[in-house]
């Protein structure tokens, strides 16, 4: 039933007070509340870890024990959890981790050690498999769309190119340099292949898996090493330097040998090299090296040539490795501190459960949304300006 009002007959009194409840419905239908559906969906949230292989110097288990050591990035490096991983010796001991690298495609860290190569999956950090080479295995590289693995022997004549689904080699790279340290270029067209006996740094085309330059000779056997992120240059220790040398990856030639001012070269307590661990930060501003007598990381300015010796930091135990986070705020020596590139101060230090050191020279910085990796860093300190 409708009810009309003749609003004419009505007194004065009445008049007024239809008005005000007229105005009281105006008033409430223009303030209703917005619902859900008229909002913005929420942002994921992006966590950032830290991925700590061990042991990762040498077999050493007292410095850090057995697996993987999760560190929260925004929580100063607070150690979330442990990931138990295989790399057993036959004797079931753990055994030496060579490297370590991460596939977005696969969401799985691959961890190297003398004997195998396991892959790991990120989300129920389970391992999916563990598989031997032969020659064994050493620092791997992983192409950046994460489908390809570069998988050196243990200082033997080969490279295999193994599938990262599933393990299976694809092909071998014979070079006959004793194969060692890999990394893949960030346009995933190139490899870059050192071993330790030679003075070259080789090139390989990722296409057709076959050498396709050798860039140097450099003064003594190419130990670790890093690239700009155009592909143009190759920093690279040597055997018997406390410095390093600058190579041409364009034309192939060496251009730079570069000492280090003002410490000695003295015994080494491994690696058997001065300057074992070079990086480049994210913008390549600077060139981080590694001192293991003097325990010390030396800072280079890298926007001049010769690369200019403008600092050295004091580390806690003889630096075999560097490298950085994704944002290029912090540098990772294999010492475990936690250095703020831009002040050059110490933030923190990497402990495990029990509040003792932490060390390896086998790390890699992974962005998560979820249980889905999205982003990784590099166990290389590479840089990362493209042009």
């Amino acid at each position: 039933m409708v009810l009309v009002y003749n609003f004419n007959i009505m007194n004065s009194r009445s008049r007024i007070i239809l008005i005000a409840l007229l105005g009281i419905v105006v008033v409430t239908a223009s303030w209703a509340p917005v619902t859900q559906r008229d909002t913005a969906p929420p942002v994921a949230k992006i966590n950032q870890y830290l991925y700590v292989a061990v042991p990762g110097i040498r077999d050493y288990l007292e410095y850090g024990g057995h697996g993987i050591l999760v560190y929260d990035k925004a929580d100063n490096y607070r150690l979330v959890k442990r990931i138990p991983t295989g790399g057993l010796k036959a004797d079931g001991t753990p055994s030496n981790v060579k490297g370590v690298a991460v596939s977005l495609a696969t969401n799985s860290i691959y961890v190297t050690t003398l004997e195998a190569l396991q892959r790991i999956d990120l989300a129920t950090e389970k391992v999916v498999w563990e598989k031997q080479y032969d020659g064994g295995c050493d620092r791997l590289a992983i192409s950046p769309d994460g489908k390809i693995i570069y998988l050196p022997t243990l200082e033997k004549e080969h490279w295999n190119v193994v599938d990262a689904e599933t393990g299976e080699v694809i092909k071998q790279i014979t070079t006959n340099s004793g194969a060692h340290n890999t990394l893949y270029g960030p346009d995933g067209t190139k490899v870059y292949l050192a071993g330790l006996r030679t003075p070259t740094l080789g090139v390989a085309d990722a296409r057709t898996h076959a050498m396709i330059k050798q860039v140097g000779p450099f003064a003594n056997s190419v130990r670790p090493f890093t690239i700009n992120g155009a592909q143009t240059r190759c920093y690279v220790n040597v055997n018997e330097l406390l410095g390093f040398e600058i190579g041409d990856m364009t034309t192939g030639n060496k251009l730079y040998h570069v000492e280090v001012q003002g410490f000695q070269k003295g015994p080494v307590k491994r690696h058997g090299c001065p300057s074992h661990g070079i990086g480049l930060t994210p913008d390549e501003k600077e060139i981080w090296l590694c001192d293991a007598f003097n325990q010390r990381l030396h800072i280079f300015d890298n926007a001049v040539m010769p690369p200019k010796q403008v600092a050295s930091l004091e580390v806690r135990d003889q630096p075999g490795w560097i490298t950085f986070s994704l944002d290029g705020k912090h540098a990772y020596p294999s010492t475990g501190e936690i250095i703020d590139v831009k002040t050059r101060k110490t933030l923190t230090t990497l402990k495990d459960e029990k509040g003792n050191p932490v060390m390896s020279e086998k790390v890699v910085e992974i962005h998560f949304d979820g249980k889905k990796a999205v982003a990784t860093g590099n166990q290389f300190g590479i840089g990362r300006v493209l042009k």
